[in-house]
């Protein structure tokens, strides 16, 4: 990369450390140069120094300097040889769409976005998998939770990461979520504006409603069906990207999403023959402009523990065959 460039930090980016999104964006770079960059100053944040440590917030720019050769001694980026079979089989597997700007995944429950303390799998590491003879590996320009299922975009390489962060800035792009909650929300249909924040805990770290200081956090939902009193077939679409916005939304309704033990509690599990407690979280939809012109929308099947649930609740998946039916009350422009 040549001459400096500033970016600005996405939603769906909203407190990733430093370092990661450094990490996300160029996978290249080592975390040594990425130090001395840092320690002379050369990245700025909102003009201002800061640690690789630092959490970024959606709307601050990123100053990036010419990155130049990377030294001598870093580490390699993880190639196909590292992946084992199983794993490059699976993502490949999960492929939904791909053309030459990019490539969709329907991602796992359970299997995390990005790595982490303790986490050993993640989409990150298995992206030279999905090269497909590419000349760059793929890029990650959103985020999903890791037991949350469903569509992930991923850009096939630096110029189309730059539209597609931009499509996902601008809020042009439309993300549409199936869930199972416990009880039924009223009402039915509506809007959730509700600021969240994050508190720290013995248990780890919370989100949590916060009014008056919280950043603001906007989810539209709409009920599909219902089982007596017992569970509720919604559709979120979130017109912010929160850290666990649609778990926390849904809390708020009284109705917590199936399997979040998280923040629902016990109230969160239902009893049943073949009923899995994992979460019933799964980005079913997407759609965005197409960097080659048009508008490209990609549907993801549920996880088999979701269908499952549906089964057992008798819910008829194909009600919904439009995910972006009777919502069209959103407008997210």
């Amino acid at each position: 990369m040549t001459g400096v460039s500033t970016v600005d930090v996405t939603d769906d980016e909203d407190d990733l450390r430093l370092d990661r999104w450094f990490k996300r964006h160029y996978p290249d770079l080592s975390h040594v140069h990425l130090q001395k960059l840092l320690r002379k100053g050369q990245v700025r944040l909102d003009g201002k120094r800061a640690k690789a440590s630092t959490r970024i917030e959606a709307g601050q720019a990123i100053r990036v300097p010419p990155l130049g050769k990377a030294p001598e001694g870093k580490r390699p980026v993880k190639s196909k040889a590292d992946i084992s079979d199983a794993d490059a089989r699976m993502i490949r597997e999960s492929v939904l769409h791909m053309d030459d700007n990019l490539i969709v995944i329907n991602k796992p429950p359970g299997l995390a976005v990005q790595g982490g303390t303790g986490i050993t799998r993640s989409v990150d590491g298995m992206l030279d998998a999905l090269r497909f003879e590419a000349p760059e590996r793929p890029r990650l320009v959103h985020r999903l939770d890791k037991d949350t299922s469903g569509v992930l975009v991923l850009a096939r390489g630096a110029s189309q990461a730059a539209k597609l962060t931009s499509v996902f800035r601008s809020k042009t792009a439309r993300k549409v979520y199936w869930t199972i909650v416990v009880g039924v929300p009223e009402p039915k249909d509506g809007k959730i504006d509700l600021a969240l924040a994050k508190m720290p805990g013995a248990k780890g770290e919370r989100v949590v409603p916060e009014p008056d200081g919280g950043k603001r956090a906007v989810t539209y939902y709409r009920t599909v069906e219902k089982a007596s009193r017992k569970a509720a077939w919604l559709v979120m679409e979130p017109e912010t990207g929160r850290t666990h916005q649609l778990r926390v939304h849904a809390l708020a309704l009284e109705t917590p999403i199936m399997g979040d033990g998280k923040y629902g509690g016990a109230e969160a599990f239902l009893k049943g023959p073949g009923l899995s407690r994992k979460l019933h979280l799964h980005a079913r939809a997407i759609r965005i402009p197409d960097p080659s012109g048009g508008v490209l929308e990609i549907i993801a099947p549920l996880p088999e523990h979701m269908m499952a649930t549906w089964e057992f609740l008798g819910f008829d998946e194909d009600a919904e065959l439009d995910p972006f039916a009777g919502s069209d009350q959103i407008n997210l422009s």
